[in-house]
């Protein structure tokens, strides 16, 4: 089988051309595992600047979409299409525990997610972008959602052959992972009669794993709660999940140099623009490569969300990939902006 030092051989299927813009099927092998994309490409040419999406937590796929939440218009695939029509190529791919492959690829996967084996996708899928004839290799950006962020940010900041010429940060979390994994929880027992006063037992457990102990999970919460508690013990998440509880993005922005956009909606129920924006104002502080913005009706995937927070709070997760749901004008218009001057690329008449 190929390795991944063969990821730029793409296998290709018929391009499908709509809305002046041309969308490839690609993939490749990365530890005898295929990996499967989306190339976008505008009318034309090109050289294209391009972007690479990296997807979630879970089992998000490459248009950010996800069998734990309802729909399948995803963000990933509406900001592939607003970049193809501003003249930006984008590629975004199935992490191997996501999409149609999923449940072969977590096979041969079990016990060896990490941080590492993230980054090596990500690699995988630069090159790939990066070997397509109709990109500008020189001006490729990545940008990340969530845990996405992470990835993204390991890669600007360790040596790569193709270095990302910009990096766009959508919803990164400002604080450690297991932080804001708490936080996450205390607003979903919060859903809950009782659950609020349970919240010292989901404390407690946290702080056993943390510990390198069992969580002993307290019978009596919230069976919602449990089931992401007892996901960062699955034998089939670690080391990834134990590594990710220690993360924390705001170390890792301090050590970026290339332009950089930070952007958190103020609608957003899993990162908060001012528990997590503040670290990471913090940690680029006296840096002119960061940029930060705070779209005031974008969700945590960047959808527009009108609702008030106590109606957001009252259905997480809605707004995600409903059918009808749309990109905030706001965050869209920021990024494409921001892009545009990162990228240096000119809009095609």
């Amino acid at each position: 089988m190929p390795s991944a030092t063969t990821a730029s051989r793409l296998a290709c299927v018929v391009p499908i051309v709509s809305c002046m813009t041309v969308s490839v099927e690609v993939s490749w092998w990365l530890d005898d595992i295929t990996m499967r994309g989306t190339l976008m490409l505008p009318d034309g040419d090109g050289p294209f600047p391009a972007v690479v999406l990296v997807a979630g937590s879970g089992p998000t796929d490459r248009d950010w979409c996800s069998p734990l939440l309802p729909g399948s218009n995803g963000s990933g695939r509406l900001l592939a299409e607003a970049f193809a029509a501003a003249g930006i190529a984008s590629l975004r791919y199935d992490k191997r525990a996501s999409g149609p492959d999923a449940a072969e690829s977590a096979r041969a996967l079990f016990g060896k997610l990490s941080m590492r084996s993230h980054l090596d996708e990500l690699v995988a899928a630069v090159g790939v972008l990066a070997g397509h004839g109709s990109i500008d290799d020189e001006r490729i950006a990545g940008l990340g959602n969530s845990e996405g962020t992470l990835h993204v940010l390991h890669y600007a900041t360790s040596h790569q052959d193709v270095p990302f010429a910009a990096i766009v940060l959508a919803a990164p979390p400002g604080r450690s992972i297991g932080e804001v994994v708490l936080a996450q929880l205390a607003l979903q027992a919060a859903q809950v009669h009782g659950g609020a006063e349970l919240m010292p037992e989901v404390e407690a457990a946290a702080a056993r794993y943390e510990a390198g102990q069992p969580m002993d999970l307290d019978e009596r919460l919230p069976e919602s709660v449990k089931m992401v508690l007892a996901s960062f013990e699955s034998p089939a998440n670690l080391p990834l999940a134990r590594e990710l509880w220690a993360e924390d993005a705001a170390d890792l922005l301090a050590k970026v140099e290339v332009p950089t956009l930070v952007l958190i909606g103020r609608k957003d129920l899993q990162v908060d623009a001012t528990a997590d924006g503040g670290p990471l104002e913090q940690a680029a502080a006296g840096k002119g490569n960061v940029t930060f913005a705070y779209p005031a009706n974008a969700n945590h995937v960047f959808k527009e969300d009108t609702r008030t927070p106590a109606e957001a709070a009252a259905a997480p997760g809605s707004g995600y990939n409903e059918d009808g749901t749309r990109l905030d004008p706001e965050a869209l218009e920021t990024i494409l902006g921001w892009l545009g001057g990162a990228l240096a690329y000119l809009r095609p008449e």
